[in-house]
């Protein structure tokens, strides 16, 4: 698989939700550490194990090392700032990675919790998979609780077809065929 950098510029976008709040979509940078510290203070436990399927109660700082630096081979992240609110906060993001010369890619989204049900998660689901079909990937691919309903129903709405995990009975894989 070859990937073409030229034809994936990312531009940023603004975005109204549904509720009328508005946000700036964009490529995450690597001073945005500060501002991921402070969106994963805001996440309920549940929507952190929903999210990374483990109790954690901060972010280790290789993760959040990880998440800032990108490999722009296989890798690609997106983070949503409130702009309206006291200062631009980051309030949503998403991201894929794929293992090397694979046409695979897995995706992730976590939202802020009093950003739910407003259309923010649906809008950056679907630009990653803009990017990533952009990219060359020709399948992204998501695990996903069987208990994360929300991100179950997003992923049907989006094309993405599920089944049951075959090594666990707690999640489902969502595909979608780019």
């Amino acid at each position: 698989m070859q990937n073409k950098p030229d034809v994936t510029t990312f531009v940023p976008f603004t975005v109204v939700l549904r509720d009328g709040r508005e946000v700036l979509v964009r490529e995450i940078a690597e001073d945005d550490k500060v501002g991921l510290m402070a969106a994963f203070s805001k996440l309920s436990a549940d929507a952190r194990y929903a999210r990374f399927m483990a109790a954690m109660r901060q972010l280790p700082e290789a993760m959040l090392e990880q998440a800032t630096h990108p490999s722009a081979e296989r890798e690609f992240a997106l983070v949503a700032l409130a702009t309206k609110e006291k200062g631009s906060s980051i309030v949503g993001g998403a991201r894929y990675a794929a293992a090397p010369g694979n046409d695979v890619c897995e995706f992730a989204v976590t939202v802020v919790d009093d950003w739910h049900g407003i259309g923010l998660a649906s809008r950056l689901l679907s630009a990653l998979i803009d990017i990533a079909r952009r990219r060359g990937y020709r399948c992204m691919e998501g695990y996903v609780l069987s208990s994360n309903t929300a991100m179950r129903r997003l992923a049907r709405r989006l094309g993405f077809a599920e089944v049951p995990c075959p090594d666990d009975a707690t999640l489902r894989v969502v595909t979608l065929a780019l």
